[in-house]
């Protein structure tokens, strides 16, 4: 008689800074089944850089693990702004450096979709008065992303969810998704078995940063 194979367990840990949440948490997907063992999210949109090593230590911490640990990282790509991107997947690609794990990366609006139901538009703040959005069904992306002014996002949804300060200048009814979470980050690795792809920020539109122009004598 043959016993059944034993489970497979990963611990994995969840970072985004695509939005002003500061997202980190420690999962574990067993079977496909996914465990949250910690998480730790700070809303600052202004605090990336120092709040996210803290949240990951804290995260690590409560889960009671250390670093060695860990077997995977799941990042979120954006779109976002700039330097929030960077933050997240720089130290993303940090840890699965010094660890020698492989890191994934997702659309950030991914994780925040698949916690949603029915035809739903998500949004995010994209500053200059436009929002980031894309577009589910049952948590599976149809449209987008992308980056526009309110008026000019599609809206025959059913109903919206993200950024609280962006969702109300939508007249349809509100989800409570508002942030990626650790849990719908790691839900939206299309393929565990896969070699990670290189990490690609989306940012849909040139940062505002803009190196100087030398003049020529």
């Amino acid at each position: 008689m043959t016993s059944p194979a034993t489970p497979v367990a990963t611990t994995i840990l969840a970072i985004d800074t695509a939005t002003p949440a500061v997202t980190a948490g420690i999962v574990r997907r067993t079977d496909g089944a996914i465990d949250v063992l910690a998480e730790r999210v700070t809303v600052d949109a202004r605090a990336h850089a120092e709040q996210l090593t803290p949240n990951v230590l804290a995260a690590i911490a409560d889960a009671g693990l250390t670093v060695t640990d860990l077997d995977a990282v799941v990042v979120g790509c954006g779109p976002g702004p700039f330097t929030g991107l960077r933050v997240g997947m720089a130290t993303a690609a940090a840890y699965g450096h010094a660890l020698d794990i492989p890191v994934h990366g997702v659309c950030s609006l991914d994780a925040i979709g698949v916690d949603t139901a029915g035809d739903v538009l998500v949004v995010t703040d994209a500053r200059r008065r436009e929002v980031y959005w894309a577009r589910y069904r049952d948590g599976d992306r149809i449209a987008g992303p992308a980056v526009d002014k309110p008026a000019d996002v599609p809206t025959d949804a059913q109903a919206v969810a993200g950024s609280p300060e962006h969702t109300v200048l939508f007249e349809l009814p509100r989800q409570p998704a508002m942030y990626p979470t650790a849990a719908g980050l790691v839900r939206v690795v299309a393929d565990w078995s896969a070699e990670p792809a290189p990490l690609i920020p989306l940012y849909l539109r040139r940062p505002d940063a803009k190196p100087q122009q030398v003049e020529r004598r």
